[in-house]
């Protein structure tokens, strides 16, 4: 391992405890490595605005960053266990091309602003993903809702219900992912703050021109105080981590009903086979794993959300503890966000089982239909309700699904679906 950034003469370091303190930083650091190049870039510019470094020195430093950058994307640069972490191994690329002008690259800055940096940009992207995703989701649902509405059941308590249709659960879950995308879209919003440039926590004795690394770094504002920097740390991973659980949430409850639907009980759905997998020992089976291992993602990101938050159980001020959090925000991003990213595809592809969702839908499922038209008429609810429960069995008597949907026309009910208003609010989101 190349010499610590902190090391001292005289301070001779236990390997075991190195390795113990380091642990997988540097392989984490691999996930955003170029955000923090990027932001050191931005770093050097600020740094020369105020003249603590020479515009030629700039102009290296500039040159070398690129390089490394280009050398990291094709693979002739590797970050491994040589380097303490990635900001380390930036500063000692830096020193090996540029001698002192590299060493003059951590001026003003420490390793906490820079990882606050770094998982600032690379959460700007992510949730920018999310966003995009739950967009997509939502268009898929809309567009099957336009395209079909075949009657089914509606359920409660997993107990058939009333008359529902295809057209219903569609619009159900396009509103969800639009709000979850405009939770996402908010929560960006909410972390586009610029940290570097707050050091450890408290400034230094620089005149730093932060106002340059927030526009060069494409942040909306600049994050003031760096006491409140460092409280940010966590928080804002939190905040992010639950936006894609919001998402993932849906997600599962979705993947749940489709794993109903699946089964021979039901025989609603039929999946896309290439959603399906072929058993190790059963020749007859095809699985629908992939919406398995999608209602699953979401106890990742929860495991994640958890980790971080038991890890904020500390007074104000950096804390290695935190170095953690890395790991667990990694973990539940790398999950979750590929799960939403297959969802448009199968949600736009699955065939619903039209003469099954037909042949499910039980005369005492039009009872409510019932009850509602006597007491529309002036029969008083609670007596309309009790003898139709009374004459449950003859409700469907000359009903049919398609009327009583029809009939169905509360607003977002089945009659008013209101997918216009739905697809204007998820237009909306590209405001």
């Amino acid at each position: 391992m190349t010499e610590p950034l902190w090391q001292k003469d005289g301070v001779r370091i236990d390997a075991r405890i190195m390795q113990f303190t380091a642990g997988d930083d540097v392989l984490l650091d691999r996930t955003f490595f170029l955000h923090d190049i990027e932001a050191s870039k931005a770093h050097v510019e600020a740094l020369a605005r105020i003249a603590v470094i020479r515009d030629d020195e700039a102009a290296a430093l500039a040159r070398e960053l690129d390089a490394l950058a280009a050398d990291f994307r094709s693979g002739a640069f590797v970050l491994d266990d040589r380097y303490e972490d990635g900001h380390s191994a930036i500063e000692a690329r830096l020193t090996e091309r540029l001698g002192d002008t590299g060493r003059k690259v951590h001026t003003g800055r420490s390793r906490n602003d820079q990882i606050l940096v770094a998982t600032r940009l690379w959460l700007k992207e992510r949730l920018a993903d999310l966003v995009r995703h739950c967009r997509d989701v939502a268009a898929a649902c809309l567009q099957r809702a336009a395209r079909e509405a075949l009657p089914m059941p509606g359920y409660t308590h997993l107990q058939r219900a009333v008359v529902s249709s295809t057209a219903m659960w569609f619009a159900g879950y396009a509103e969800a992912f639009i709000d979850d995308a405009a939770r996402a879209r908010d929560t960006l919003a909410w972390i586009d703050a610029n940290p570097l440039g707050t050091a450890a926590g408290y400034g230094v004795n620089l005149p730093l021109d932060r106002a340059h690394t927030t526009r060069a770094l494409g942040f909306a504002r600049l994050q003031v105080s760096p006491v409140y920097a460092q409280l940010s740390r966590g928080k804002f991973e939190l905040a992010a981590l639950e936006a894609l659980g919001s998402a993932l949430l849906d997600l599962r409850r979705l993947a749940w009903d489709l794993s109903l639907f699946t089964t021979a009980e039901f025989g609603f759905v039929t999946l896309p086979v290439e959603y399906t997998t072929g058993s190790s020992i059963m020749p007859n089976k095809r699985n629908p794993d992939v919406i398995e291992l999608m209602r699953a993602r979401y106890a990742s990101v929860a495991a994640a959300r958890t980790e971080i938050e038991q890890l904020l159980s500390l007074p104000s001020g950096y804390q290695r503890d935190l170095q953690i959090s890395k790991g667990a925000l990694f973990h539940g991003f790398g999950q979750g966000l590929p799960a939403l990213a297959l969802l448009p595809d199968l949600l736009a592809r699955f065939e619903w089982n039209g003469p099954a969702l037909r042949a499910a839908i039980e005369p005492a499922m039009y009872a409510t239909d019932v009850a509602i038209e006597q007491a529309a008429a002036g029969v008083p609810f609670r007596e309309a309700y009790r003898k139709a429960a009374e004459a449950a069995g003859q409700a469907g008597v000359g009903r049919t699904p398609e009327a009583s949907l029809a009939a169905r026309v509360s607003p977002g009910a089945a009659g008013d679906l209101r997918l216009d208003e739905l697809r204007a609010r998820l237009d909306a989101l590209d405001g």
